[in-house]
C-alpha cells in the first residue's frame, strides 16, 4: 500500500526478521539490521518503545488489550506532536507523504 514511499527496513535482532531474504523478496527493498546493543542506532524506535511503555507494561501480553485499545493507544501514538517531525504528528506528515 505503501509503493514507493517506503524505502529500505530497518530491524532488530528479534527472532521475527529470521526470515529476513521473504521480507525482502515480498517488498522488494532491502532489509538492514541495527547492531546489537546499539539503540542509539534506532533513536526514534526506542523512544517511541519508551511511550508504549506508559500503555503496555514490558511483560504484558498484547493478547491482553482489546482491539479497542490498541486503536486507542495507537492514535494516541501517532496523533502526538514530535520534535523530531519539526512539532508535526506522525499522521499529518504520513498523509503528506502519501500525496506526493
Amino acid at each position: 500500500q505503501l509503493g514507493t514511499n517506503l524505502k529500505t527496513l530497518t530491524v532488530d535482532h528479534g527472532k521475527e526478521f529470521a526470515n529476513y531474504q521473504s521480507i525482502e523478496k515480498s517488498t522488494g527493498m532491502p532489509l538492514y539490521f541495527a547492531h546489537a546493543y546499539s539503540p542509539h542506532e534506532r533513536g526514534s524506535n526506542e523512544n517511541r518503545n519508551r511511550v508504549l511503555r506508559r500503555f503496555i507494561p514490558k511483560g504484558q501480553a498484547i493478547e491482553e488489550l482489546s482491539d479497542r485499545q490498541l486503536v486507542q493507544i495507537n492514535w494516541h501514538l501517532n496523533s502526538r506532536p514530535l520534535k523530531c517531525l519539526n512539532w508535526h504528528t506522525p499522521i499529518e506528515i504520513f498523509l503528506l507523504n502519501l500525496r506526493h
